[in-house]
């Protein structure tokens, strides 16, 4: 019986390489006559513990009221599982995902709740909100 040809270990798939080269994207608000919400949910956010290395679920949800710009979604989710293979307390997770929104966007209203899986008997939810003045 003929043995599979392993596959070389450089070959990065291209889905990995959109991951890494992820660049959150806007587009223009087209209904700027009134104010609206929009809200995602990210069920299946992974990152990994800073102490130990283990990896860390969450469901992360984002809601906003856009002014002039809208997230673009698939850089949303490539921004999102960039996150897979990084070294992040749940709190920073959550603030950095806020910040990099409100850097891109700067929306009437956003926020960002991270809902992590238990672990260790402790469920942790950071939740993180931004309005304008």
């Amino acid at each position: 019986m003929s043995q599979p040809t392993p596959q070389k270990n450089d070959a990065r798939l291209h889905g990995e390489i959109a991951i890494e080269e992820n660049k959150l994207e806007r587009f223009e608000n087209r209904t700027t006559v009134r104010r609206y919400t929009i809200e995602f949910t990210c069920p299946e956010f992974t990152c990994l513990c800073p102490r130990s290395g283990f990896p860390d679920f969450a469901t992360i949800r984002i809601r906003y009221v856009p002014d002039k710009h809208c997230v673009e979604l698939k850089s949303l989710k490539l921004y999102i599982n960039g996150f897979r293979n990084e070294k992040v307390f749940h709190e920073d997770v959550t603030n950095r995902i806020i910040q990099d929104l409100i850097d891109l966007l700067d929306p009437w209203e956003i926020t960002v709740v991270g809902d992590f899986t238990v672990r260790g008997n402790i469920h942790t939810v950071v939740t993180a909100t931004h309005a304008k003045q």
